[in-house]
């Protein structure tokens, strides 16, 4: 289906003769339709196997045990920090930082798409989209390999085990993703056609390539990438902690300052891609600001224009007709998890451009209590409001329709609920691995504590012969 601007009638898509007469009902909780347009695939093990052709099998990121019970993913030749960053969701919160180190400190609704799909169930959540872990939100991990063919090779393994096993074993349930060859624009722009054929709907660009030692979103390097996606009806998605490792203030500053400031560090892509002349040239062309959550959004869209609007005179900056929030109205969605003040401020923003997420099975994730927590938020709006943010929007925006493969009585939050009854969702304890020490003078757990941490994580490890 191709492109409607916002302008257009609402979610398509979703319309249908009793319309009309569903947006009468009384919404309760239990009457939500929950599409998540965020959350994270944990790989298992198996992966890459029989994926990969031969001659580039044994080059294949594996998983690895150490005699001191440790398992890693190694990648050419190295171990990666840990088996599966931030995979915490339905732990207690004391051990959010107790990352798991093996396989078995592990919810099986990480990596295994059956018992997800029963999480997403006793979550309430019909649909979702799902971020890699193990090559980086957007594929960074395959933009260092030494062998690009072979990098290619291993990339387009990941994306048909996404599309193919992940996505493809639940119709309707996952909104396709795919990574792409970042090194490379013409190969970026046929992997793009190659899995818009198996269904991809998005693809992942990091937030700023610039600090991936790639050319900025300014050059034209980026045109090919992204005239695949309008000519592919593809959706551009922009993830925080996809360019890197975020900046503390400084070595004291404590690991609060990251947990506070890590989502709003999005806002720097938005306003570097609402100026990019790659944007104008593609008008249809659609982004997804994912976990970066929106409260700052209206702001941002004020002080662009009153920026614009005072300095392009010396700034020599051209945007026609549009101001910048014009831009970011006509192009962007805007994904939220946790924010009263964003949806107190919807209208300013355009309660079009806004998507619920849950984050699983990360430690912001509201799993397993979503909607009793946005239900918390949201219980006064008007139901077609309810509707455009919990999965309307999401539906429109990627060109997603569940209701294809799930008859919409059966997709509500109660009655996917009714389904999971069986399914454990109190806080469990499942163990970790290494836990960085506290700053011993100002007794918080600091940057440099977390630093130091990291630079010990591979010390003492010995493969299992």
């Amino acid at each position: 289906m191709p492109f409607r601007s916002w302008t257009t009638e609402r979610c398509d898509i979703s319309a249908g003769k009793n319309q009309v007469a569903r947006r009468r009902l009384i919404v309760k909780m239990d009457d939500m339709i929950l599409i998540s347009a965020d959350d994270h695939v944990i790989e298992p093990p198996d992966l890459f196997k029989g994926r990969v052709p031969a001659k580039y099998a044994d080059f294949a990121p594996q998983v690895v045990t150490y005699t001191n019970g440790e398992q890693r993913w190694v990648f050419e030749g190295q171990p990666l920090i840990m088996v599966a960053s931030s995979a915490v969701a339905g732990r207690k919160r004391e051990e959010l930082a107790a990352e798991a180190s093996r396989f078995s400190e592990l919810r099986s609704g990480y990596y295994d798409v059956d018992a997800r799909v029963e999480d997403m169930n006793a979550n309430g959540v019909l649909s979702s989209l799902n971020f890699p872990s193990l090559p980086g939100f957007a594929g960074e991990l395959f933009l260092r390999g030494q062998d690009k063919n072979c990098m290619l090779a291993l990339l387009q393994a990941y994306n048909d085990w996404h599309l193919e096993h992940w996505c493809g074993s639940h119709p309707g349930r996952f909104i396709p993703l795919a990574i792409l060859p970042l090194w490379d624009p013409d190969d970026a722009a046929a992997e793009i056609r190659r899995v818009a054929r198996k269904g991809a709907r998005s693809v992942c660009l990091p937030e700023n390539p610039s600090a991936l030692g790639l050319p900025s979103v300014h050059r034209d390097h980026w045109s090919p990438v992204l005239e695949a996606c309008v000519e592919e009806n593809i959706v551009v998605q922009i993830h925080i902690g996809t360019a890197g490792p975020i900046a503390f203030p400084s070595p004291d500053s404590p690991a609060d300052w990251m947990t506070s400031m890590l989502n709003i560090q999005v806002a720097g892509s938005l306003v570097d891609w609402t100026y990019s002349p790659m944007v104008r040239r593609y008008p249809e062309l659609r982004f997804a600001m994912s976990e970066g959550c929106i409260g700052w959004v209206p702001f941002i869209m004020e002080r662009a224009d009153a920026a614009y609007r005072n300095h392009r005179f010396w700034t020599k900056q051209e945007l026609g007709d549009l101001m910048p929030s014009d831009i970011m109205r006509r192009q962007f969605l805007f994904c939220f998890h946790e924010d009263n003040v964003g949806l107190k401020n919807r209208h300013d923003l355009g309660v079009d451009l806004i998507a619920w997420e849950c984050d699983f099975p990360h430690a912001d994730s509201t799993w397993p209590r979503s909607p009793e927590l946005l239900w918390e938020q949201m219980k006064d709006f008007p139901r077609e409001e309810i509707d455009l943010i919990t999965h309307e929007n999401v539906m429109r925006f990627f060109s997603f329709d569940p209701f294809e493969h799930i008859p919409r009585e059966q997709a509500t939050v109660g009655a996917l609920r009714a389904k999971a009854t069986h399914v454990k969702v109190e806080p469990q304890s499942l163990g970790g691995g290494r836990m960085p020490d506290l700053d011993k003078e100002l007794n918080v757990l600091t940057a440099r504590a977390m630093m130091e941490l990291q630079e010990r994580m591979n010390d003492g490890l010995v493969p299992v012969s």
